[in-house]
């Protein structure tokens, strides 16, 4: 038996869960994306994708790049925990739903890509704008958020975009990238940013986060 759910059902579940934001945006709306990486793509049926968001540490973007590291995989594990608990109470009212992981997915080129956008995704559910950096940034939590999805077959009522200008092309995280992966506003240069990601003592290390730390939003407004 299907028991109705609706936008205030799931961002509560989103919220116990443990997010800051919830966001919700229409299946349809991801036309844009690469065959195989649409929402579609990953659960037949899908209407609706949850976008949880969570902040991490203000005092993470002061940190070594080895604490940066770790901040940051505490926060993929907490966010794919997250997914799947909302996965779970929407599976258990009679809804189809998939959780989509804050890490994995699919080798494109050589680049691992997410099973689907999971910023695109929350700028799709009004979570925030992508900036110049390449980074979602939310207005009152700045670049300061990770994310996770649900994809279901539920039908949603998707969010309003954010329509604020939270980027003004001030070029500063341009200026301070070491690998030139920002130059191109239409492209983002993943190889040549993945150039600043190292192996240390047998873990993965990003030893560059300078993108995220120059923005003047980073903070939020």
């Amino acid at each position: 038996m299907v028991t109705e759910i609706n936008n205030k059902t799931v961002k509560e579940y989103g919220i116990d869960a443990g997010a800051s934001v919830v966001g919700i945006a229409a299946s349809k709306d991801f036309a844009l994306a690469p065959e195989g990486f649409k929402p579609s793509d990953n659960l037949e049926g899908c209407l609706s994708v949850i976008v949880l968001g969570a902040t991490f540490p203000k005092e993470t973007l002061s940190k070594t790049s080895a604490e940066y590291t770790a901040s940051r995989n505490a926060m993929l594990n907490k966010m794919t925990d997250m997914a799947k608990a909302v996965a779970k109470r929407i599976n258990a009212v009679g809804y189809k739903a998939k959780a989509i992981s804050a890490t994995g997915g699919k080798f494109v080129d050589g680049n691992q890509y997410g099973h689907i956008s999971l910023k695109h995704a929350a700028e799709l559910a009004g979570l925030g704008i992508i900036g110049r950096n390449n980074l979602l940034t939310n207005p009152q939590y700045g670049n300061l958020l990770w994310f996770s999805a649900v994809l279901t077959d539920a039908y949603l009522i998707p969010d309003k975009k954010v329509q604020d200008i939270v980027c003004d092309n001030c070029n500063k995280c341009v200026e301070t990238c070491p690998s030139g992966a920002l130059n191109d506003p239409a492209l983002f240069g993943k190889k040549e940013c993945s150039g600043f990601f190292t192996i240390v003592n047998r873990k993965f290390e990003i030893k560059c986060f300078s993108c995220r730390k120059v923005c003047p939003n980073r903070f939020g407004k």
